[in-house]
Protein backbone atom coordinates (compact mmCIF):
# COMPACT_ATOMS: atom_id res chain seq x y z
CA UNK A 1 0.00 0.00 0.00
CA UNK A 2 1.10 3.68 -1.23
CA UNK A 3 1.93 6.50 1.38
CA UNK A 4 1.35 9.88 1.37
CA UNK A 5 4.89 11.70 2.78
CA UNK A 6 2.85 14.09 4.92
CA UNK A 7 -1.45 14.07 6.30
CA UNK A 8 -0.82 17.99 5.96
CA UNK A 9 -1.26 17.62 2.22
CA UNK A 10 -4.78 15.75 2.91
CA UNK A 11 -6.44 19.37 3.11
CA UNK A 12 -5.17 20.81 -0.34
CA UNK A 13 -6.04 17.67 -1.59
CA UNK A 14 -9.65 18.16 -0.99
CA UNK A 15 -9.94 21.46 -1.88
CA UNK A 16 -8.61 20.87 -5.24
CA UNK A 17 -10.91 17.24 -5.51
CA UNK A 18 -13.67 19.46 -4.55
CA UNK A 19 -12.98 22.05 -7.51
CA UNK A 20 -12.54 19.25 -9.94
CA UNK A 21 -16.03 18.16 -8.55
CA UNK A 22 -17.49 21.63 -8.97
CA UNK A 23 -17.18 21.50 -12.69
CA UNK A 24 -17.99 17.63 -13.26
CA UNK A 25 -21.36 17.98 -15.82
CA UNK A 26 -24.23 15.42 -14.92
CA UNK A 27 -24.37 14.64 -10.92
CA UNK A 28 -27.32 11.92 -11.65
CA UNK A 29 -30.41 12.25 -9.20
CA UNK A 30 -31.57 11.73 -5.94
CA UNK A 31 -33.01 8.86 -4.51
CA UNK A 32 -37.20 9.27 -5.75
CA UNK A 33 -38.82 6.59 -4.56
CA UNK A 34 -38.15 7.47 -0.95
CA UNK A 35 -39.81 11.27 -0.86
CA UNK A 36 -38.27 12.85 1.54
CA UNK A 37 -34.62 12.25 -0.42
CA UNK A 38 -36.24 13.19 -3.35
CA UNK A 39 -35.69 17.30 -1.80
CA UNK A 40 -31.85 16.83 -1.76
CA UNK A 41 -29.85 18.89 -4.17
CA UNK A 42 -27.79 17.06 -6.87
CA UNK A 43 -25.25 19.51 -6.80
CA UNK A 44 -24.46 19.40 -2.76
CA UNK A 45 -20.74 18.11 -2.50
CA UNK A 46 -19.01 17.13 0.98
CA UNK A 47 -15.65 15.42 1.51
CA UNK A 48 -14.15 14.49 4.91
CA UNK A 49 -10.75 12.51 5.84
CA UNK A 50 -10.14 11.32 9.34
CA UNK A 51 -6.68 9.87 10.40
CA UNK A 52 -6.51 7.28 13.15
CA UNK A 53 -6.15 10.15 15.84
CA UNK A 54 -9.45 11.25 15.24
CA UNK A 55 -7.82 14.78 12.89
CA UNK A 56 -10.34 15.20 10.62
CA UNK A 57 -9.74 17.53 6.82
CA UNK A 58 -13.22 18.45 5.56
CA UNK A 59 -14.13 20.47 2.45
CA UNK A 60 -17.41 21.78 1.02
CA UNK A 61 -20.65 20.55 3.06
CA UNK A 62 -19.05 18.01 4.82
CA UNK A 63 -20.20 19.00 8.36
CA UNK A 64 -24.01 18.84 6.83
CA UNK A 65 -25.92 15.98 8.01
CA UNK A 66 -27.36 13.62 5.57
CA UNK A 67 -29.38 10.53 5.50
CA UNK A 68 -26.62 7.39 5.87
CA UNK A 69 -29.36 5.21 4.70
CA UNK A 70 -27.89 1.77 3.85
CA UNK A 71 -23.95 3.26 5.01
CA UNK A 72 -25.66 2.56 8.30
CA UNK A 73 -25.36 -1.31 7.62
CA UNK A 74 -21.48 -1.49 7.82
CA UNK A 75 -21.78 -0.46 11.54
CA UNK A 76 -24.93 -2.98 12.27
CA UNK A 77 -22.77 -5.78 10.92
CA UNK A 78 -19.83 -4.85 13.13
CA UNK A 79 -21.70 -4.66 16.17
CA UNK A 80 -23.61 -7.79 15.64
CA UNK A 81 -20.16 -9.39 14.63
CA UNK A 82 -18.73 -8.28 17.64
CA UNK A 83 -21.92 -9.85 19.98
CA UNK A 84 -22.26 -13.17 18.43
CA UNK A 85 -18.87 -13.91 16.02
CA UNK A 86 -19.37 -16.32 13.41
CA UNK A 87 -22.52 -17.66 14.09
CA UNK A 88 -24.15 -14.88 12.10
CA UNK A 89 -22.65 -16.66 8.84
CA UNK A 90 -24.95 -19.16 9.68
CA UNK A 91 -27.67 -16.89 8.41
CA UNK A 92 -26.57 -14.70 6.06
CA UNK A 93 -23.46 -15.46 3.27
CA UNK A 94 -20.40 -13.13 1.98
CA UNK A 95 -20.80 -13.06 -1.80
CA UNK A 96 -21.28 -10.42 -4.30
CA UNK A 97 -25.14 -10.78 -5.24
CA UNK A 98 -24.86 -9.22 -8.65
CA UNK A 99 -28.52 -8.43 -8.37
CA UNK A 100 -30.20 -5.13 -7.25
CA UNK A 101 -30.15 -4.31 -3.86
CA UNK A 102 -33.59 -4.65 -2.80
CA UNK A 103 -34.16 -8.22 -5.49
CA UNK A 104 -36.19 -11.43 -4.30
CA UNK A 105 -35.22 -13.68 -6.65
CA UNK A 106 -31.91 -14.92 -5.14
CA UNK A 107 -33.39 -15.59 -2.03
CA UNK A 108 -35.80 -18.08 -3.51
CA UNK A 109 -32.66 -19.76 -4.85
CA UNK A 110 -30.73 -19.94 -1.56
CA UNK A 111 -33.81 -20.73 0.61
CA UNK A 112 -33.70 -17.64 2.67
CA UNK A 113 -30.42 -17.10 3.22
CA UNK A 114 -29.20 -13.63 2.13
CA UNK A 115 -26.52 -13.48 -0.06
CA UNK A 116 -24.33 -10.70 2.03
CA UNK A 117 -25.04 -8.27 4.60
CA UNK A 118 -25.37 -5.56 2.64
CA UNK A 119 -28.15 -6.15 0.43
CA UNK A 120 -31.76 -5.13 1.86
CA UNK A 121 -32.14 -8.84 2.50
CA UNK A 122 -28.89 -9.56 4.47
CA UNK A 123 -28.94 -6.66 6.41
CA UNK A 124 -32.67 -6.82 7.43
CA UNK A 125 -30.69 -10.36 9.05
CA UNK A 126 -28.25 -8.48 10.47
CA UNK A 127 -30.78 -6.09 11.80
CA UNK A 128 -33.12 -8.96 13.50
CA UNK A 129 -30.07 -10.29 15.13
CA UNK A 130 -29.24 -7.21 16.81
CA UNK A 131 -32.02 -6.49 18.16
CA UNK A 132 -32.25 -10.12 19.33
CA UNK A 133 -28.71 -9.55 21.94
CA UNK A 134 -29.14 -5.70 22.16
CA UNK A 135 -33.07 -5.55 22.30
CA UNK A 136 -33.08 -2.09 20.04
CA UNK A 137 -30.80 -2.53 17.19
CA UNK A 138 -31.68 1.17 16.44
CA UNK A 139 -31.02 2.71 19.79
CA UNK A 140 -27.31 0.17 19.56
CA UNK A 141 -26.03 1.89 16.02
CA UNK A 142 -27.03 5.04 17.38
CA UNK A 143 -25.29 5.36 20.58
CA UNK A 144 -22.32 3.82 18.84
CA UNK A 145 -22.21 6.24 15.96
CA UNK A 146 -22.19 9.38 18.94
CA UNK A 147 -19.75 7.76 20.81
CA UNK A 148 -17.26 7.42 17.88
CA UNK A 149 -18.07 10.51 16.02
CA UNK A 150 -18.24 12.33 19.72
CA UNK A 151 -21.03 14.22 17.99
CA UNK A 152 -23.92 13.02 20.82
CA UNK A 153 -26.49 15.60 18.55
CA UNK A 154 -26.78 12.76 15.94
CA UNK A 155 -30.27 11.46 15.66
CA UNK A 156 -32.56 9.39 13.90
CA UNK A 157 -34.68 11.66 11.21
CA UNK A 158 -38.66 10.63 12.41
CA UNK A 159 -39.86 11.98 8.76
CA UNK A 160 -37.81 9.85 6.57
CA UNK A 161 -38.13 6.88 8.61
CA UNK A 162 -41.87 7.42 8.39
CA UNK A 163 -41.46 8.19 4.50
CA UNK A 164 -39.31 4.56 3.98
CA UNK A 165 -42.06 2.53 6.44
CA UNK A 166 -44.72 4.14 3.78
CA UNK A 167 -42.83 3.18 0.62
CA UNK A 168 -41.49 -0.03 2.08
CA UNK A 169 -43.24 -2.78 0.93
CA UNK A 170 -40.32 -4.61 -0.87
CA UNK A 171 -38.27 -4.58 2.67
CA UNK A 172 -41.48 -6.07 4.35
CA UNK A 173 -41.85 -8.91 1.42
CA UNK A 174 -38.13 -9.68 2.42
CA UNK A 175 -39.03 -10.38 5.73
CA UNK A 176 -42.23 -12.01 5.77
CA UNK A 177 -39.95 -14.16 3.04
CA UNK A 178 -37.10 -15.08 5.24
CA UNK A 179 -39.21 -15.38 8.38
CA UNK A 180 -40.80 -18.29 5.95
CA UNK A 181 -37.58 -19.83 6.31
CA UNK A 182 -37.00 -19.50 10.11
CA UNK A 183 -34.25 -16.72 9.05
CA UNK A 184 -35.90 -13.74 11.68
CA UNK A 185 -36.05 -13.96 14.62
CA UNK A 186 -38.40 -10.98 15.67
CA UNK A 187 -42.07 -10.06 14.51
CA UNK A 188 -41.39 -9.05 11.08
CA UNK A 189 -43.11 -5.43 12.02
CA UNK A 190 -41.30 -5.17 14.90
CA UNK A 191 -37.64 -5.72 12.71
CA UNK A 192 -38.99 -3.54 9.52
CA UNK A 193 -39.16 -0.95 12.51
CA UNK A 194 -36.05 -0.90 13.81
CA UNK A 195 -34.45 -1.20 10.05
CA UNK A 196 -36.02 1.87 9.05
CA UNK A 197 -35.02 4.07 11.84
CA UNK A 198 -31.80 3.01 11.62
CA UNK A 199 -31.28 3.64 8.28
CA UNK A 200 -32.56 7.45 9.11
CA UNK A 201 -29.84 8.24 10.89
CA UNK A 202 -28.50 11.42 9.91
CA UNK A 203 -25.09 12.04 9.94
CA UNK A 204 -22.16 14.69 8.33
CA UNK A 205 -18.98 13.37 6.58
CA UNK A 206 -16.86 14.28 9.34
CA UNK A 207 -19.19 12.29 11.91
CA UNK A 208 -18.90 9.09 9.06
CA UNK A 209 -15.51 9.46 8.69
CA UNK A 210 -14.34 9.40 12.57
CA UNK A 211 -17.17 6.59 12.93
CA UNK A 212 -15.37 4.46 10.40
CA UNK A 213 -12.30 5.07 12.14
CA UNK A 214 -12.40 1.52 13.85
CA UNK A 215 -12.26 0.05 10.42
CA UNK A 216 -8.73 1.72 9.64
CA UNK A 217 -7.59 0.28 12.97
CA UNK A 218 -7.99 -2.50 12.51
CA UNK A 219 -10.81 -3.26 15.41
CA UNK A 220 -9.94 -0.05 17.58
CA UNK A 221 -12.93 2.13 18.74
CA UNK A 222 -11.95 5.70 19.46
CA UNK A 223 -11.65 5.20 23.08
CA UNK A 224 -8.45 2.97 22.85
CA UNK A 225 -10.92 -0.38 23.82
CA UNK A 226 -11.13 -3.14 20.92
CA UNK A 227 -14.84 -4.30 19.02
CA UNK A 228 -13.50 -6.41 16.67
CA UNK A 229 -10.65 -8.72 16.43
CA UNK A 230 -7.77 -8.00 14.04
CA UNK A 231 -9.56 -10.81 11.65
CA UNK A 232 -13.02 -9.49 12.09
CA UNK A 233 -12.37 -5.87 11.14
CA UNK A 234 -10.15 -7.70 7.79
CA UNK A 235 -13.25 -9.59 7.30
CA UNK A 236 -15.91 -6.66 7.22
CA UNK A 237 -13.29 -4.22 5.05
CA UNK A 238 -13.20 -7.19 2.97
CA UNK A 239 -17.28 -7.53 2.46
CA UNK A 240 -17.18 -3.52 1.70
CA UNK A 241 -15.01 -4.29 -1.03
CA UNK A 242 -16.52 -7.29 -2.71
CA UNK A 243 -20.30 -5.84 -1.89
CA UNK A 244 -20.30 -2.23 -0.55
CA UNK A 245 -21.80 -0.60 -3.23
CA UNK A 246 -24.31 -2.70 -4.28
CA UNK A 247 -23.99 -4.35 -8.08
CA UNK A 248 -21.16 -1.56 -8.81
CA UNK A 249 -18.48 -3.43 -6.24
CA UNK A 250 -16.84 -4.66 -9.35
CA UNK A 251 -16.54 -1.23 -10.74
CA UNK A 252 -16.11 0.53 -7.40
CA UNK A 253 -12.92 -1.83 -6.32
CA UNK A 254 -11.23 -0.68 -10.52
CA UNK A 255 -11.89 2.85 -9.84
CA UNK A 256 -11.26 3.52 -6.30
CA UNK A 257 -9.39 0.65 -4.62
CA UNK A 258 -11.02 0.61 -1.15
CA UNK A 259 -13.54 -0.71 0.88
CA UNK A 260 -16.23 1.26 0.57
CA UNK A 261 -20.17 1.52 1.33
CA UNK A 262 -22.69 3.59 -0.03
CA UNK A 263 -26.15 4.79 0.49
CA UNK A 264 -28.98 5.96 -1.54
CA UNK A 265 -28.81 9.64 0.65
CA UNK A 266 -25.83 10.00 -1.43
CA UNK A 267 -23.43 8.91 1.13
CA UNK A 268 -19.84 6.39 0.62
CA UNK A 269 -17.52 5.62 3.41
CA UNK A 270 -14.17 4.89 2.24
CA UNK A 271 -11.19 2.66 4.48
CA UNK A 272 -7.71 3.01 3.82
CA UNK A 273 -6.70 -0.04 6.79
CA UNK A 274 -3.83 1.30 8.88
CA UNK A 275 -4.47 4.98 7.66
CA UNK A 276 -7.34 7.52 6.96
CA UNK A 277 -11.22 6.65 6.54
CA UNK A 278 -13.02 8.74 4.08
CA UNK A 279 -16.64 10.34 3.58
CA UNK A 280 -17.99 11.73 0.92
CA UNK A 281 -21.69 13.16 0.10
CA UNK A 282 -23.00 13.99 -3.31
CA UNK A 283 -27.21 13.16 -3.11
CA UNK A 284 -27.03 12.46 -7.29
CA UNK A 285 -26.99 9.05 -7.98
CA UNK A 286 -26.39 6.48 -10.68
CA UNK A 287 -28.46 3.96 -12.09
CA UNK A 288 -26.80 1.34 -9.41
CA UNK A 289 -28.17 3.99 -6.40
CA UNK A 290 -24.52 5.15 -6.10
CA UNK A 291 -23.20 8.35 -5.59
CA UNK A 292 -21.74 10.26 -9.16
CA UNK A 293 -19.79 12.90 -7.27
CA UNK A 294 -18.81 10.48 -4.63
CA UNK A 295 -16.95 7.67 -6.87
CA UNK A 296 -15.60 10.43 -8.61
CA UNK A 297 -13.88 12.07 -5.39
CA UNK A 298 -12.81 8.47 -4.48
CA UNK A 299 -11.20 7.84 -7.56
CA UNK A 300 -9.36 11.43 -7.75
CA UNK A 301 -8.39 10.62 -4.05
CA UNK A 302 -6.50 7.18 -4.69
CA UNK A 303 -5.44 8.51 -8.06
CA UNK A 304 -3.58 11.49 -6.36
CA UNK A 305 -2.33 9.97 -3.09
CA UNK A 306 -1.58 6.10 -4.20
CA UNK A 307 -3.58 4.76 -1.21
CA UNK A 308 -5.42 1.78 -1.93
CA UNK A 309 -5.00 -1.76 -0.75
CA UNK A 310 -3.98 -3.01 -4.31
Amino acid sequence: MATMTSSHTFQPLLHRIAAEIESMPGRGRPADYIPALAAYDPHRFGMAVAELDGTVYGVGDWRQPFSTQSISKVFTLALDLALEGDTLWKHVSREPSGNPFNSLVQLEYENGIPRNPFINAGALVVTDRLHTQTGDAARTLLEFLRAESDNAELSINKAVAASESAHGNRNAALGHFMASYGNIGNPVPVLLDQYFRQCSIEASCADLALATGFLARHGIRADGTRLLTQSQAKQVNAIMLTCGTYDAAGDFAYRVGLPGKSGVGGGIIGVVPGCCTLCVWGPGLDERGNSVAGVAALDRFTTLTGLSVF
